[in-house]
């Protein structure tokens, strides 16, 4: 039995496949929400049998209930879809991350790319970090092609071992047949609930110089000055904040986040008093019961 359908499409231009999964490495929904939005309007070219790879137990369907009475059920999907960037497509996969046949899920994810002959992929992931809301969001690059730039941090020690996410299937299986694949990761500040706006703008920049594409950020910027403005009233508001904050403004480059630190324990109570809304550029699930 396949996990997926791949619907009848034309020849594609230079096919990039970006990719993002909820839960896991998805700090703030930040990674999901850079996706959704370059996604926004595109067509289903593939689809994953959800009832093979999500565990609906840890990822319940949503219920609408009018007057007392079930009316709707509606189900998470992982879908591809197609938008046209200047003169390339973009392949954007997103939905929520596989829970079960990982193994049998990168082979999938093989075929497809195979093809819709695509040429590079990029998969995006975001991480807690001890860095502040004021600053430009640090974004690290991973993979044999990755384009540097002088303004990114330093990468993690020459060797690490930490729990693997699904997200890092299609980096390292697309790379090992052939298909130059980067990962790109937004740091975001530990300390912000919700969604984080400011970390989707600086991926979906990242996406724009790795694949020389131009894309309308005009919501997204509009998104990030809006709640940056939120976040700079709740933080005026507290004089233990502003010193945690001062703290984080000159700390270089950013730390893991310290365990057992008052100020940082206080600041994550108060902040998290603020929550961000619904990703305003996911496409509402349109597979009801």
């Amino acid at each position: 039995m396949t996990l997926y359908s791949l619907r009848p499409h034309q020849g594609l231009a230079a096919p990039a496949l970006i990719a993002a999964f909820d839960g896991w490495v998805d700090a703030g929904g930040v990674a999901t929400t850079a996706a959704s939005f370059i996604a926004q309007g595109g067509d289903v070219l593939a689809a994953f049998d959800t009832d093979a790879l999500i565990d609906y137990r840890a990822r319940r369907p949503t219920l609408d209930i009018e007057d007392g009475v079930l009316t709707e059920m509606t189900w998470s999907e992982l879908n591809v879809r197609r938008v046209r960037a200047g003169n390339r497509d973009l392949l954007i996969l997103t939905g929520p991350e596989p829970d079960y046949r990982w193994r049998e899920f990168r082979a999938a994810l093989v075929e497809i790319s195979l093809q819709l002959g695509v040429v590079e992929s990029v998969c995006l992931g975001a991480i807690p970090a001890t860095v502040p809301h004021t600053r430009p969001t640090p974004v690290l690059v991973t993979g044999k092609d990755r384009r540097p730039m002088p303004t990114d941090p330093p990468l993690p020690a020459e060797h690490m071992r930490v729990p693997a996410a699904a997200i890092n299937l299609i980096e390292l299986h697309l790379a090992e047949h052939g298909i130059p694949s980067v990962g790109i990761w937004a740091q975001v500040p530990h300390y912000v609930a919700g969604l984080y706006q400011a970390g989707a703008l600086a991926l979906v920049q990242r996406v724009e110089a790795q694949l020389g594409v131009a894309l309308s950020v005009e919501a997204l910027v509009e998104a990030a000055r809006e709640e940056r403005e939120r976040l700079d009233a709740i933080v005026a508001e507290r004089p233990d904040a502003r010193e945690y904050l001062a703290q984080l403004e000159q700390a270089e480059p950013p730390q893991p986040i310290p365990p057992g630190t008052d100020i940082a324990a206080e600041a994550e109570r108060f902040l998290r008093d603020w929550s961000g809304e619904r990703n305003p550029f996911e496409d509402p699930p349109s597979d009801p019961a």
